[in-house]
């Protein structure tokens, strides 16, 4: 059965850090690309960051937005996906989801599994 556990969600302040996992079971991250998607209310869900087969990240969000701020990264003996995200900011706070998708290009959509979601708020 394949699962995707988002965590590590929470309120926060401007200017602090948090990272996020996602735990995974019923397949390896390694066979599959991997990401991070937020979602506002109201707004689609959006993707952030992806992680390929071979361990390279691909940008899916604005890049003034989340490149220097939003790092993806995987744990292969783990199987389990990470999202850091520094200097936060308020406009951060959304539910994050962890997603995968088959193929080895990782475009934003190609995903079609994601998991329930983590929520993050950041207060100024």
């Amino acid at each position: 059965q394949v699962q995707m556990v988002e965590s590590g969600g929470g309120s926060a302040q401007a200017g602090g850090s948090l990272t996020l996992s996602c735990i995974v079971s019923g397949f390896l991250i390694r066979d599959k690309c991997m990401g991070w998607f937020r979602q506002v209310p109201g707004k689609e869900r959006e993707g952030v960051v992806g992680i390929s087969r071979g361990g390279g990240s691909k940008y899916y969000a604005a890049s003034d937005f989340v490149k220097g701020r939003f790092t993806i990264s995987r744990d292969t003996a783990k199987n389990t996906v990470y999202l850091k995200i520094d200097s936060l900011k308020p406009e951060d706070t959304a539910m994050y989801y962890c997603a995968t998708a088959d193929g080895f290009f990782c475009r934003e959509g190609d995903f079609r599994d994601w998991g329930q979601g983590t929520q993050v708020t950041v207060s100024s």
